[in-house]
């Protein structure tokens, strides 16, 4: 099978003046207060939790198609990672709706006050391509579950994929509920922000592409949420358990081929151990996608040329220890561990989003920091120790979106948890409540009874400032 099939695509772009009136439409529809009752918003998650199942197996053929992704694959990245998050948020919608009683100051009793949360309007979610479904719909359910209306915008590039999407979304909800925008992102983003204001925009995909979209949402003062990636260290330590260690690296860092944002990106390993590591992890890729990973079933693809071709040039920036076989036609990249990287090459400096991983010695933990320090603010940290001091020290120094200990990747999987970056590597969270809590507006709510009325509180006010000062402290 050639993977290129289904790489170009030809996308029907409405033209301006219907797409804008669609986004008023969507404006109009929200203003209206439909989507406000939770029993609404339950109705919605339920019904794009049915389509979502009945278009099972054509999620499965497109993921394929797209990216040479296995079913189970599919299903614990994407499939499953979806219904997991729609099942939490049925399960917990209606508490999370309810207005939360807190504390009431002296200055202000006897008044009750709470928390409220309401939507925030037209929403704007913005799709990456490498998990086309998960990226896309799992921020849809947060807004859904908020009461927003949405405008969804898939990338271009995981065509098989974005027409599942696309029947999904339109045989469920109607586009002035939820309206699916496809075609070039370069054209299609800045149409609709330069011309009509959203009520937030959320963003996965690039650091540079982020910038773009952070930028013209502050000419409207419109607020973000920006998933972006980085390079996400992993530090190996003496007294790791260096099989395991092997393993779980191998199984996030070569998923999806390495297409990720939160795989381990470079991995810092205690000199002690080093030659040991590298044998267990040869081994681990062995096990998991055998003598031939072009042919393993396990195994996926890149998703088109130009990030091919991109790939293949850090291949010459240093040593090749395992793998390094390539195939343009098949859009293929062996699994590849690569040694005596410079710190300063490309390698280093960009995020990989591919299966290539250089590999670093270390001996004093501030020489692994210093090497972590030259990309600040990672999505993700991962350190592998059997020490809790160590431990510590290391969640202690190195600031990232997520960590994980004696892991990699797998944080991302469960929805209690928060999932953003900080500083270059993202601004915002999701998933579970905190995706709920991204497309709400927490309302300040101070309810105050009439039966009592001091007149301390009205002018005239000279000769009450030391009552004052007893009351406001």
């Amino acid at each position: 099978m050639n993977y290129r099939t289904n790489k170009t695509l030809y996308f029907q772009v409405m033209n301006k003046d219907q797409l804008l009136t669609q986004l008023q439409q969507l404006r109009s529809y929200h203003q209206t207060g439909i989507t406000q009752p939770v029993d609404f918003r339950k109705q919605q998650l339920s019904k794009l939790k049915q389509s979502v199942l009945e278009h099972e197996e054509e999620l499965y053929t497109a993921l394929l198609s797209d990216l040479k992704k296995s079913k189970e694959e599919s299903w614990v990245t994407e499939i499953g990672f979806l219904l997991s998050e729609l099942n939490a948020t049925l399960k917990h919608l209606d508490k999370w709706v309810k207005p939360k009683r807190v504390k009431t100051n002296l200055l202000n009793l006897p008044s009750k006050s709470y928390i409220m949360p309401e939507p925030l309007g037209v929403v704007l979610i913005i799709g990456p391509w490498n998990y086309p479904l998960q990226l896309l719909f799992t921020p849809l359910v947060g807004a859904i579950a908020a009461g927003n209306c949405v405008v969804l915008k898939p990338s271009e590039f995981a065509g098989a994929t974005v027409n599942v999407m696309k029947k999904i979304i339109e045989k469920t909800f109607s586009p002035e509920y939820i309206l699916y925008v496809e075609g070039d992102g370069a054209d299609v983003v800045p149409e609709m922000m330069n011309n009509f204001r959203f009520d937030h925009v959320f963003y996965t995909g690039s650091t540079v592409v982020g910038n773009l979209v952070y930028k013209m949402a502050a000419e409207k003062l419109v607020p973000v949420t920006l998933e972006l990636g980085g390079k996400s260290p992993c530090v190996i330590e003496a007294d790791a358990n260096i099989k395991v260690a092997a393993k779980r690296i191998a199984l996030t860092k070569f998923s999806n081929a390495g297409q990720m944002c939160v795989a381990p990106d470079y991995i810092l390993v205690h000199h002690s151990i080093k030659e040991k590591f590298i044998i267990a992890l040869k081994e681990a890729l062995v096990n998991f996608f055998g003598d031939n990973p072009e042919e393993s079933y396990n195994y996926g693809r890149i998703i088109n040329e130009k990030q091919f071709d991109r790939l293949i040039n850090y291949l010459q920036q240093g040593k090749i220890v395992h793998g390094g076989k390539t195939n343009r036609d098949n859009l293929f990249i062996e699994p590849t561990i690569m040694e005596n990287v410079s710190v300063h090459a490309a390698l280093m400096r960009d995020e990989i989003f591919g299966p290539i991983v250089p590999l670093f010695g270390f001996t004093s933990k501030e020489e692994a920091k210093q090497i972590i320090g030259q990309n600040a603010d990672p999505l993700a940290f991962y350190v592998f120790t059997s020490s809790s001091e160590t431990e510590r020290w290391w969640l202690q120094n190195v600031p990232a979106g997520g960590a994980c200990v004696n892991n990699a990747s797998w944080h991302l999987t469960n929805h209690h948890l928060p999932f953003g970056g900080r500083g270059s590597s993202g601004i915002g969270k999701y998933h579970g409540r905190f995706s709920f809590d991204t497309f709400s507006h927490q309302k300040a709510l101070l309810k105050t009874p009439t039966w009592f009325d001091p007149s301390i509180k009205y002018p005239p006010f000279k000769g009450k400032l030391n009552l004052f000062k007893k009351v406001i402290r």
